[in-house]
C-alpha cells in the first residue's frame, strides 16, 4: 500500500537477513509468522521485503519475539537502519488531497448531467455549489487546529444523504494547499485496510473513515481499530493528523450507549473515541441556508435550481440532490416482484448481512414477501424483469439495487495448515442496496420479522461467517429458535468461531465430551482456542490429567500457551511442583515468556540461582525483562545487593526502564546522586516519563525554570502531561500567571485540560471573570466542557442567570447539555416553570431530552399530570423512548390500555421494547394470556434481547408460552429436536 523504494543499507540488509534466517529455522511461512506475532500479513511481508522501508520498532520487536531472536540486537539494527541514507520511512499511506476525486471518496453524485473531463484527467461528475451551514464552522475549526499542529477527530452524524461526506470533502480543501495527504482505507476491504496501515499513517494526513460503522462496528476488529485511531491521535510524533468520519444516527447511538448492568460492552473503545467528538448534521436546510442555495441557483447553478423546485418547502436539499425522494417513490411503486427483492435486501441489511448481497439469496428470499395473488401471477422470467427494473438509474444516478463487484483480496495465499480465510459471500452475482433505502428499511421495517423464505434463503445461500453469526443472533432475539439453531450450525460449517464455541458449550452441557472436543478442535483451527481452554479445565477437574494436557498442547500449537500455564498453576496449587514445572517449560518452548518467568522464580526460591539466571536471561532475549527485575528484588531482600544490581543492569540493557528506576533508587539511597540522575535520564530516553516528571519538578523548585520546562515538554511529547500540569500549579502559586497559562496551553495541546480547568477556577475566584471564561472556552475547544459547566453553576449561584445561560449554551454547542439540564432543574425548583421548560427544550434541540424527562417527573410528583404528559410528549417528539415508556405506564395505570399499547409500540418502533415487555408482564399477572402473547410477539418481532434472555421472569413466560420458539410468521413452532 506504500510506494516502493530501494533500501540496501548494511544495517537494513543485516536486519532482514537475521529475520529471514529466523523464519527459515522456525519453518513458518509469512502468514503463520504474522499470526504468531500478532501482525498483519502485509506488515510482515513489507518487513522482509528488500524493496520496502525500514520496519517500525514495534514490528521488529514483535517479529523477534515470535521467532525467538534477541530483541535488543534487532532493535539496534533497526535504529541504525533508520539512520542510513535513503532508508527514511515515507509519509505513510494515502496520496495528496489534490489527487483525489470526490466521488472516489463516496461523495454522492448529484444530477443527471454528463461527466466533466479535466485537463489530463479522467472525466469527473460535476458537483453542485456548496452551501455552508453551522456544522461547517465546527469542521473548519478542526481543520485549522490540524493545520496548526494539533491532531483532531470529528465524526459527522446524520441520516442518509444529508451532506456529511460532502461537508468533509469541502472542509479538507485548505489542507490540500498545504500539501496534506488523504488516506481512505478501502482496498481490498475497509477493515483489512485499516488494520494493516493505521500504524503507518504519517504526519499531515487526513484519515477518511466515511461510513465509520464499517470500521467501528466490525465484530472482531472494531475495537482494535478504535484503539489504533485513538493511539494515532495522542501520539505527538505521528501528528498532526485529522480523522474525519461519518455515521448514521442509529450507529452513533449504538456505539456511544452505556452497557446495561452485567451485559457485554462491545463498543467501549469506540465510545471512548467518539466521546465529545461527534457533530450532528440537520436533515434540512434552515432559512439562512435556503437563502444561500437560492443565491447560488440564481447565479447559474442548475443542479441547485432543479433541487429547489422540489425541496424548498421541506428544506431537504441534499437528499433531493442525491435522488432520495425519487428512490423512495420508485420503491413504493415498484412491481410486486421488484419490491419483494428490495424488502428482502432491506431486511438482510438491517439484520446484519454485509453490503454485498448474493443474487441467489435475494431471488430465493423474495417470494415470501409476495401476497398469494402476486405470487400466483409470477412468470418464469419474473426475476429477470424485476432486476432489470431495479437496475434503472434514478435521475441518472444510483439505481435502487445495483450490481457490484467487490475488490478481491490481494494477500499471499493462505497456508495449507493455518487459519482458514472467511468464506466469500457468494460465488455468483452480488448486489448493493441504495444507501437511502438501506436506512429507510431500518426504521420502516423495524417491527417486522422476515418471512420463512428469507431464513431459508439465508441458510441455503449465505456462506460468510459474519453474516450467518449476525442472523443467528437476530433469530434468537426474535425467539425464532429453530432457525437460530440451523443458522448457527451453518455458521460453524463455514468457520464461525463463535458458533463453534457455542455448539461446543452445548455439547458439554449434555455430557457429549467427544462431540464438544471435535467442535473445539475446529474452533482452534480457525483461531479460537476458548473452547479448548474450557474443555481442558473440565478434564483437569474431572481428574483426566492426560486429556487436559493433550488439549493444552493443542491450544499451544495454535498459538495459545495460556492453557498450559493455567494447568501448571493448578498442579502447583495441588503441590505437584514437578508436573507444574514440566508444563511451564512446554509453554516456554512455545514462546510464553511469562512461563519462563514463573519457572525462574521457582528455581530461585529453591536456591538454584544458576538456572534461575539462565531462564531469566532467556526470557529477556524474548522480550520479557520483568523476570530479571523480580529476581533482583528477591536478591535484594536476601541481602545480596551486588547480585541484585547486576540483574537490574542486565534488565536495563534490555530496555527495562522500571529496572533503571529501581537502580536509580538504590544509588540515591547510597548517596550517589549523580549516578541516580544519570540513570533517571537514561530511563527517560527509553520512554519512561516518571523520571522526567520528577526531574522537572526538582529543577523548578531549584529555580532552573528553563530546564524544568524543557523536561516537562519532553515528557508531554512522550505522552505524559503530568509534569506540565504540575509546573502550571507551581507557576500559578508563585504569581506567574502568564507562565502558568503558557504551560497550561501546552498541556491542552498534548491532550490534557486539567491545568486549564484549575486556572479557570483560580481566575474566577480572583474576580477575573473574563479571563476565566476565555480559559474555559479554550478547554472546550480542546474537548473538555468541565470548566464551562463549573462556571455556569458559579454564575447561577451568584444570581447571574443571563451569564449562566450563555455559558450553558456554549457548552451545549460543544456537545455537553448537562449545564442546561442543571439550570432547567434549578429554575423549576425556584418556581420558574416557563424558564425551566425553555431551557429543557433548548437542551432537546441539542440532542438531550433528559431535562424534559426530569421536569415531567417533577411535575407528575407534584400532581400536575397534564403538565407532565405535555413535557413527556415533547421529549418523545425528540426521540426519547424513556418518555414514551413513562407515558405508556401512565396510560395503563389510568385504564387506557389501548393508548398504552400504542405508545409502547411507538417506543419499540424507535428501538426500545421495554414498554411492550412491561405491559406484557402486567397482562400476564392479570391472567390475560391473549394480551400477553400479543405484546410479547410484537416485542419479539422487533428483536428484544435484554428482556427475552436477561430477565428470569420474562424467560419463564416465554418458555411456558412458546417452548420451541416461534415460526417466522409468529405462530408457535411445533416440537423439534436440535
Amino acid at each position: 500500500m506504500h510506494d516502493e523504494q530501494n533500501s540496501h543499507g548494511p544495517a537494513l540488509t543485516e536486519l532482514r537477513r537475521r529475520l529471514a534466517d529466523g523464519l527459515a529455522r522456525a519453518r513458518l511461512n509469512q502468514t503463520q509468522l504474522a499470526r504468531r506475532a500478532g501482525l498483519g500479513r502485509t506488515t510482515v511481508s513489507e518487513a522482509l521485503s528488500p524493496s520496502k522501508p525500514v520496519p517500525s520498532k514495534e514490528t521488529v520487536a514483535a517479529l523477534a519475539r515470535a521467532l525467538r531472536l534477541p530483541v535488543a540486537g534487532l532493535l539496534e539494527l533497526q535504529r541504525r537502519a533508520a539512520a542510513e541514507p535513503g532508508t527514511a520511512v515515507p509519509g505513510g499511506p494515502g496520496r495528496p488531497i489534490g489527487q483525489w476525486e470526490p466521488h472516489d471518496l463516496e461523495v454522492h453524485p448529484a444530477g443527471p448531467g454528463p461527466a466533466v473531463p479535466g485537463a489530463g484527467t479522467a472525466a469527473v461528475r460535476a458537483l453542485p455549489g456548496y452551501v455552508r451551514r453551522v456544522h461547517d464552522r465546527v469542521l473548519a475549526e478542526a481543520v485549522e487546529d490540524a493545520a496548526g499542529g494539533r491532531s483532531r477527530i470529528v465524526v459527522l452524524v446524520g441520516t442518509s444523504s444529508t451532506g456529511k461526506t460532502r461537508a468533509c470533502w469541502e472542509a479538507v480543501q485548505p489542507l490540500a494547499k498545504r500539501g496534506w495527504r488523504l488516506w481512505h482505507p478501502y482496498h481490498p476491504a475497509r477493515v483489512e485496510a485499516a488494520l494493516e496501515d493505521l500504524q503507518h499513517v504519517g504526519p499531515r494526513t487526513v484519515v477518511w473513515l466515511n461510513e465509520a460503522q464499517h470500521y467501528l462496528g466490525d465484530r472482531t476488529a472494531g475495537e482494535r481499530i478504535a484503539a489504533a485511531v485513538h493511539h494515532l491521535l495522542i501520539s505527538p510524533k505521528r501528528g498532526p493528523v485529522l480523522v474525519l468520519g461519518t455515521l448514521w444516527p442509529e450507529y452513533a447511538k449504538e456505539y456511544t450507549a452505556l452497557p446495561t448492568p452485567r451485559a457485554e460492552d462491545p463498543h467501549s473503545r469506540a465510545r471512548e473515541l467518539l466521546a465529545s467528538r461527534t457533530l450532528t448534521i440537520p436533515d434540512a436546510f434552515d432559512t439562512r441556508a435556503l437563502a444561500a442555495a437560492t443565491a447560488l441557483a440564481e447565479g447559474g447553478d442548475r443542479l441547485l435550481a432543479d433541487a429547489l423546485t422540489r425541496a424548498r418547502v421541506d428544506g431537504r436539499i441534499t437528499q433531493d440532490l442525491a435522488g432520495a425522494p425519487e428512490l423512495l417513490n420508485r420503491y413504493q411503486h415498484a412491481i410486486p416482484a421488484a419490491k419483494a427483492l428490495l424488502d428482502a435486501a432491506m431486511d438482510a441489511r438491517r439484520l446484519g448481512v454485509g453490503l454485498h448481497l448474493p443474487q441467489a439469496f435475494l431471488t430465493d428470499a423474495a417470494p415470501g414477501y409476495l401476497t398469494d395473488l402476486d405470487h400466483d401471477q409470477l412468470t418464469d422470467d419474473w426475476a429477470e424483469q424485476a432486476y432489470a427494473e431495479l437496475a434503472e438509474p434514478v435521475h441518472g444516478r444510483h439505481p435502487l439495487l445495483r450490481r457490484t463487484t467487490p475488490r478481491p483480496s490481494q494477500h499471499p495465499p493462505a497456508p495449507t495448515a493455518g487459519v482458514a480465510e472467511p468464506s466469500p459471500r457468494s460465488a455468483g452475482p452480488l448486489f448493493r442496496l441504495a444507501d437511502y433505502l438501506d436506512q429507510h428499511g431500518r426504521t420502516a421495517r423495524r417491527h417486522l420479522c422476515p418471512p420463512a423464505s428469507f431464513w431459508h434463503a439465508a441458510h441455503t445461500h449465505l456462506t460468510h461467517p459474519d453474516d450467518l453469526d449476525n442472523l443467528t443472533r437476530e433469530a434468537e432475539q426474535r425467539h425464532r429458535l429453530q432457525w437460530a439453531h440451523h443458522l448457527r450450525r451453518r455458521a460453524a460449517d463455514h468457520g464461525s468461531t463463535s458458533a463453534l464455541n457455542r455448539l461446543a458449550e452445548l455439547r458439554e452441557r449434555t455430557g457429549d465430551w467427544e462431540g464438544a472436543e471435535k467442535l473445539a478442535r475446529q474452533a482452534a483451527h480457525h483461531g479460537d482456542t476458548v473452547p479448548v481452554h474450557r474443555l481442558a479445565a473440565g478434564r483437569e477437574e474431572a481428574g483426566d490429567r492426560k486429556g487436559a494436557e493433550e488439549l493444552a498442547r493443542l491450544a499451544a500449537e495454535h498459538g495459545d500457551t495460556s492453557v498450559l500455564k493455567d494447568l501448571a498453576m493448578t498442579r502447583e496449587r495441588a503441590g505437584d511442583q514437578e508436573a507444574a514445572e514440566a508444563l511451564l517449560l512446554q509453554a516456554a518452548r512455545h514462546g510464553n515468556t511469562s512461563a519462563l518467568h514463573h519457572v525462574a522464580v521457582i528455581r530461585e526460591r529453591a536456591g538454584d540461582r544458576e538456572n534461575a539466571d539462565k531462564l531469566a536471561r532467556l526470557a529477556a532475549e524474548h522480550g520479557d525483562t520483568s523476570v530479571l527485575k523480580d529476581l533482583a528484588v528477591m536478591r535484594e531482600r536476601a541481602g545480596d545487593q551486588q547480585g541484585s544490581e547486576a540483574l537490574l543492569l542486565q534488565a536495563a540493557r534490555h530496555g527495562n526502564t522500571s529496572a533503571l528506576h529501581h537502580l536509580a533508587g538504590l544509588r540515591e539511597e547510597a548517596g550517589d546522586r549523580a549516578s541516580a540522575d544519570a540513570l533517571a535520564c537514561q530511563a527517560a530516553d527509553h520512554g519512561d516519563n516518571l523520571p522526567l516528571y520528577r526531574l522537572a519538578v526538582t529543577r523548578e523548585e531549584a529555580g532552573d525554570r528553563e530546564r524544568a520546562e524543557a523536561l516537562a515538554r519532553q515528557a508531554a511529547e512522550h505522552g505524559s502531561t503530568d509534569a506540565l500540569n504540575r509546573l502550571t500549579e507551581l507557576r500559578e502559586e508563585a504569581g506567574d500567571r502568564e507562565g502558568a497559562e503558557t504551560l497550561a496551553r501546552q498541556a491542552a495541546e498534548h491532550g490534557s485540560t486539567r491545568a486549564l480547568y484549575r486556572l479557570t477556577m483560580t481566575r474566577e475566584k480572583a474576580g477575573d471573570r473574563k479571563g476565566a471564561e476565555a480559559l474555559a472556552r479554550l478547554a472546550a475547544e480542546h474537548g473538555s466542557t468541565r470548566a464551562l459547566n463549573r462556571l455556569t453553576m458559579t454564575r447561577e449561584k451568584a444570581g447571574d442567570r443571563k451569564g449562566a445561560e450563555k455559558l450553558a449554551r456554549e457548552a451545549a454547542h460543544h456537545g455537553d447539555t448537562s449545564a442546561l439540564h442543571h439550570l432547567a432543574m434549578r429554575r423549576e425548583e425556584a418556581g420558574d416553570r416557563e424558564g425551566a421548560e425553555a431551557l429543557a427544550r433548548l437542551a432537546a434541540k441539542f440532542g438531550s431530552t433528559r431535562a424534559l424527562y426530569h421536569l415531567a417527573v417533577t411535575r407528575e410528583e407534584a400532581g400536575d399530570r397534564q403538565g407532565s404528559e405535555t413535557l413527556l410528549r415533547q421529549a418523545a417528539r425528540h426521540g426519547s423512548t424513556s418518555a414514551l415508556y413513562r407515558l405508556a405506564v401512565t396510560r395503563e395505570e389510568a385504564g387506557d390500555r389501548k393508548g398504552a399499547e400504542e405508545l409502547a409500540r411507538e417506543a419499540a418502533h424507535h428501538g426500545d421494547t421495554s414498554a411492550l415487555h412491561h405491559l406484557a408482564m402486567r397482562r400476564e399477572r392479570a391472567g390475560d394470556r391473549s394480551g400477553t402473547e400479543t405484546l410479547l410477539r410484537q416485542a419479539a418481532d422487533h428483536g428484544s434481547p435484554h428482556a427475552l434472555y436477561h430477565r428470569p421472569e420474562m424467560r419463564d413466560v416465554l418458555e411456558r408460552l412458546w417452548p420451541n420458539g416461534l415460526d417466522p410468521d409468529g405462530t408457535p413452532t411445533p416440537p423439534w429436536q436440535p
